[in-house]
């Protein structure tokens, strides 16, 4: 379905809301919005990215897979982003695939008009480049979380990442899908996430996690939740809402 510029005058994407109308009016000519199901690819190791995402309420996993099969989610993309950043790297292929984690929809467009957008320079090329370093200290800051933090402290972290971006407290996600993002045991999970479960803070049942107390679950979680949040907002001016103090 193509994008209809006047029953979308604010963007359900944060990213695209950030750019001055006249650069938005630009690329609404070439977004089309479609659904994303659950577990679609985006794009996938060494193949061209055709297609650029800018979701609305899905949930898009980048992940790394090792020789053996096993995953971990280096990256997590919602309505505060993109998928298919290397269209503007000076490539369009990748070691990683992107996958949707969470249901919803997304305006997809052109990788080559991304591309020749960002080229033009001025304020898109200035707001990408900005997300770029956003999603660079995310990286970062998550490689230093691996190494260094509980799985109990980066369960609380992700979750509560899951929920900002998208703007819920209530989001459908398995046990053995959370240990493949975290590239850890489904047993560890199951551990950790009754954990934090018997403490009151998330409700897990079937599939579908609730969390409960969020002041709990941010004090449980380790700095690199308030690190990454606060980088996203300086770089990229996504005040946190009023209803949780930390969604983009």
């Amino acid at each position: 379905m193509s994008l209809d510029k006047n029953r979308f005058q604010q963007p359900p994407n944060k990213l695209l809301a950030a750019l001055p109308a006249s650069d938005y009016e630009r690329l609404v000519p070439h977004l089309k919005l479609v659904p994303l199901p659950v577990q679609q690819i985006l794009y996938q190791v060494a193949e061209p990215i055709t297609q650029v995402y800018f979701p609305d309420k899905a949930v898009v996993s980048i992940v790394t897979t090792m020789e053996d099969g096993s995953t971990a989610e280096v990256g997590i993309v919602s309505n505060e982003g993109m998928v298919g950043i290397p269209v503007i790297l000076g490539d369009n292929t990748t070691t990683t695939t992107a996958f949707v984690q969470i249901s919803g929809a997304a305006m997809q467009i052109d990788a080559d008009v991304v591309r020749a957008e960002f080229n033009r320079g001025g304020a898109i090329q200035s707001l990408l480049l900005c997300y770029v370093q956003a999603i660079y200290s995310e990286l970062a800051q998550g490689a230093a979380c691996n190494r260094l933090h509980t799985l109990d402290e980066r369960l609380a972290r992700w979750l509560l990442t899951v929920s900002d971006r998208l703007e819920s407290e209530d989001f459908p996600l398995t046990q053995e899908f959370i240990a493949q993002m975290l590239g850890v045991r489904r047993s560890g999970v199951t551990v950790a996430a009754s954990t934090l479960s018997r403490a009151g803070m998330i409700s897990y049942q079937r599939g579908h996690i609730s969390i409960m107390n969020r002041e709990d679950l941010e004090a449980t979680s380790c700095e690199c939740y308030q690190v990454i949040q606060k980088e996203f907002a300086r770089l990229l001016g996504m005040k946190p809402s009023n209803r949780a103090k930390k969604f983009f």
